[in-house]
């Protein structure tokens, strides 16, 4: 990994991505439930939020094997957590 600013870049990005696409679709669709979109709008900031806080304190920091397995998990964490959300805006 390159850094832990360049995941928080990927994080921030991701985030408005998922707000970004949440957002179009209720310009776009009519049929759209308002309360479901504010719902997504909602996990992706929570999705951020919690992110960026694991990324800025990991664990044990004085063990180079276990940060680096640590960010890998966020990073996997970061992608599923992504994913799930993605799926829930595109089944509205």
């Amino acid at each position: 990994m390159a850094s832990v600013r360049e995941l928080k870049k990927d994080i921030n990005f991701l985030a408005s991505e998922l707000i970004t696409e949440a957002y179009v679709k209720q310009l776009v669709k009519d049929d759209v439930d308002n309360d479901k979109i504010a719902e997504v709008m909602v996990k992706a900031i929570d999705f951020r939020n919690e992110l960026v806080a694991r990324a800025n304190h990991p664990d044990a920091k004085d063990n180079p094997q276990k940060v680096k397995a640590y960010y890998r998990n966020l990073r996997k964490d970061m992608m599923d957590k992504f994913l799930a959300i993605a799926n829930d805006t595109n089944a509205l």
